[in-house]
């Protein structure tokens, strides 16, 4: 608990403290998107899943963002 403080000095700087505090910075806000730039990401799949989309071979990532991206209705 602050205690309130005696003297008239204390007591104004305090105050002066409070109405000149700098507020809290925001976080800096992520870039927007840039159209066509992939994003690296960690994803867990089931296994058969990824088999799925492994057995034709190379390509497998962009079969799976073409899933993703049809799924999303884009």
């Amino acid at each position: 608990m602050t205690r309130r403080p005696t003297d008239p000095r204390s007591a104004a700087e305090q105050a002066f403290k409070a109405v000149t505090a700098k507020p809290p910075e925001a976080p800096p806000k992520a870039p927007p998107a840039l159209p066509g730039v992939k994003e690296l990401v960690s994803l867990r799949i089931d296994r058969d899943v990824l088999d799925f989309f492994q057995e034709d071979g190379p390509g497998w990532q962009d079969r799976i963002n073409a899933a993703l991206r049809k799924a999303a209705g884009k």
